[in-house]
């Protein structure tokens, strides 16, 4: 039975991931479907956010990140950059799937969609707009908003594309909501049911119930919590870690591109320039043989390469740098033939090996011509002397737009990374660890140990869960169900035994008060017909609702229990006395009167043996007790009212009784009527009032048990503290 619903669970389990897997697909088919219409179209939209808007509402978060981050994933093969905006799509699916959590995503609600409609063009059109300055920088399209903006007068380029952006994609968010909606409200409730994913690894519960125990409150902090809070920690240090890393080796790797770039340009340079020429175009100036020509060859490398800022010759000597050649460019005019120019503070350590003629090492610099990388190369003469050198110059804002670039990309993807892996370790922590946990949590909760039925409930309830994560948790679920199952077993078994133990106790206690009440000549029937009005006095004062703090099911069990031993006291009473057959003097009815507090020394005797005396208490109460009077005239103590214990008012009302309606040697029993109507006119004065009353009140089950016991006539004489040899009541 328990493989079968093992069984039942798997396969329930297999076909929601099933489904949930056909949602994402469909869902990200109607991404590209939706796109290739629109720009097929020619339209400015792009509606690739559909998808995972009906992921994200119909499956939960993790669908709808999955969707969105997959859509950017296919598109790298297309467009490699996508990558960098998977940040975007999470977002969007982050936003659309917090809405329908909370029930947002209604046509009855109209303001809740214009909100996400809003959001969700923010991230689209604002944070999709800052994203491209940081990677590509700002451009317009002819026919793009923002250049109609700036045609307009808006002078300020980079809020032009921002609010151009803004507002076409608040036309984009509104269509894709619409159809996103649509879309949702024409499905059934069953098929929305259907694609939810959930992922159980228990017995699946309703929304509301998985709340309430998601709720659960901790004395500190929630495992969930804490391992998201560990996770963030370790992925931000990885991240960083990763990150700075990759920025450190990919710097390294621009850097060493753009020396590679700079020493080829300027190889070329210095070989196309024979050495033997230097000096003589020095000298003769730009009409020398062959300088034009070199110097359209050097203006030729210049513009090989967009990133390539400065050409240039320079024969360097002590007094500075000699231009031969420096090549023109587009913002700045070369320094003529034979000028001299200074050397830039970056140089001077390099100075004593320029003069030599020496090959230096590629230069960083930032002085008087801008952040720059130079490479030098010597230009030899026929003699093998260094005559001059061919430069060649970047600008180092180049590699620092490549190295923000991708710092940018590196980021953006971190962050999508990151947020699709809270998003998975957050489903797994909570249908894994959270929900099972509290689970039975809630369940141990409610277990009570008060009685066999509510007990065994707790233990199927427990049952009911079912929880199959296969790891340690499953281990402790099975483990807390056999431990219940086994307490169950354990605790009947106790019951069992405790059962027998006071059934052996009560028939101890008969016992021992036959034989008491044997030495006075009597059958035994007192103490098993005083106990019987004693619980039906009890249980009519319940129902009347007297002494209801005093009154609980314990007490009247306790009483009920202990009555047979309220006259144990006479065991120490002569028997001479007890079967005297005339009235007795007033010095042996003292003595008779004495087996009260002998009863009391008995008892409490007795508790001082017993490790838990519970209803000895009572029996010591109505031993020692039962004789008092309401009015205060009764004995051993004089005790008046409430000062009396309730047991012993109730036992001298059903003692009192039993002694008038019993047949007696020396007396015929009184008839019912003549000892209700005795108990009656000592209510007030020998009874407690509301005692005598409930007696009274019940007349039926009080002649019921009179009856029961039938006619006691006793052979020998006996003597009854209670009744004189009158038959009155003493």
């Amino acid at each position: 039975m328990i493989t079968d619903i093992t069984n039942d669970l798997r396969k329930e389990r297999q076909k929601n991931f099933l489904i949930t897997l056909v949602l994402c697909v469909v869902c990200i088919g109607i991404n590209f479907l939706l796109f290739g219409i629109v720009n097929g179209l020619g339209l400015p939209l792009y509606l690739d956010s559909v998808g995972i808007i009906l992921a994200s509402a119909l499956g939960g978060y993790l669908p709808g990140i999955f969707v969105g981050f997959a859509t950017n994933i296919i598109n790298c093969f297309s467009d490699p950059s996508s990558i960098y905006y998977g940040i975007l799509s999470v977002l969007n699916a982050v936003i659309a799937a917090y809405f329908a959590h909370k029930g947002w995503l209604s046509f009855k609600k109209p303001l809740k969609l214009l909100l996400l409609t809003l959001m969700l063009a923010l991230v689209g059109g604002g944070l999709g707009t800052l994203l491209p300055w940081f990677l590509d920088g700002i451009y317009f399209d002819s026919e793009s908003i923002a250049q109609k903006l700036v045609e307009m007068g808006m002078t300020d380029l980079t809020a032009a594309q921002l609010a151009g952006n803004l507002i076409m994609d608040i036309f984009d968010k509104a269509l894709t909501v619409l159809i996103a909606m649509t879309v949702i409200t024409l499905l059934p409730a069953k098929i929305k049911q259907l694609l939810r994913f959930s992922g159980w690894m228990q017995a699946p519960m309703s929304d509301t119930e998985k709340e309430k125990l998601r709720h659960i409150g901790c004395r500190k902090i929630s495992v969930r919590t804490k391992i998201v809070l560990i996770l963030i920690a370790a992925m931000i240090l990885m991240g960083a870690v990763a990150t700075g890393i990759s920025f450190i080796l990919f710097s390294n790797a621009a850097v060493e591109q753009h020396i590679k770039l700079v020493e080829g340009v300027a190889n070329v340079a210095a070989g196309s320039i024979d050495g033997d020429n230097v000096d003589r175009w020095l000298s003769e100036g730009e009409g020398s043989e062959g300088y034009k020509e070199t110097e359209a060859l050097l203006k030729t490398l210049r513009d090989s390469d967009d990133e390539i800022e400065y050409v240039y010759v320079y024969k360097i000597l002590e007094d500075g740098c000699h231009v031969v050649f420096d090549i023109d460019t587009a913002d700045t005019e070369g320094s003529p033939l034979g000028a001299v120019i200074d050397f830039d503070p970056s140089f001077e350590k390099y100075i004593p090996a320029l003069l030599a003629g020496e090959e230096i090492e590629p230069i960083i610099s930032n002085d008087t011509y801008g952040y720059l990388l130079t490479v030098y190369k010597p230009i030899y003469d026929s003699t093998g002397k260094c005559a001059a050198y061919a430069a060649c110059d970047v600008s180092m804002k180049h590699i620092e737009n490549y190295r923000t670039n991708f710092f940018t990309g590196m980021c953006s993807l971190f962050f999508a990374f990151f947020i699709v892996i809270v998003a998975v370790v957050l489903w797994v922590v909570e249908y894994h660890i959270v929900l099972p946990v509290n689970s039975m949590a809630n369940c141990a909760d409610k277990f009570a140990f008060d009685n066999n039925e509510t007990l065994e409930k707790g233990v199927e309830n427990t049952k009911k869960l079912r929880i199959q994560t296969g790891d340690e948790i499953e281990n402790l679920y099975n483990a807390i169900v056999k431990m219940s199952g086994d307490s169950v077993e354990h605790l009947e078994d106790i019951k069992r035994k405790n059962d027998t133990i006071r059934k052996m106790q009560n028939a101890l206690i008969l016992v021992l008060a036959d034989m008491v009440e044997s030495r006075d000549k009597n059958t035994g029937d007192h103490v098993r017909k005083t106990a019987a009005y004693a619980k039906m006095i009890m249980k009519k004062m319940k129902e009347m609702g007297f002494y209801p703090e005093v009154l609980t099911d314990k007490f009247i069990d306790d009483v009920g229990n202990s009555a047979p031993l309220h006259d144990v006291g006479k065991i120490k009473v002569s028997d001479m006395i007890l079967n005297k057959p005339g009235r007795l003097n007033d010095e042996e009815f003292v003595i008779m009167q004495s087996h009260a507090a002998i009863g009391g020394e008995i008892i409490d005797q007795v508790i001082n043996l017993v490790p838990e005396p519970d209803y000895l208490k009572e029996a010591k109460n109505l031993a020692k007790y039962h004789h008092e009077k309401w009015n205060g005239k009764g004995y051993p103590e004089g005790l008046s009212g409430e000062d009396i214990p309730l047991s012993a008012r109730i036992m001298a009302v059903a003692d009192v009784f039993d002694a008038l309606v019993s047949r007696r040697s020396y007396k015929e029993p009184f008839s019912f009527e003549q000892a209700c109507e005795i108990i009656r006119e000592g209510s007030g004065s020998h009874f407690d009032p509301l005692v005598a009353e409930a007696f009274l009140s019940a007349e039926k089950e009080a002649r019921e048990i009179a009856e029961s016991f039938g006619d006691n006539t006793v052979v020998g004489y006996t003597k009854d503290d209670h009744v004189d040899d009158s038959g009155k009541a003493r």
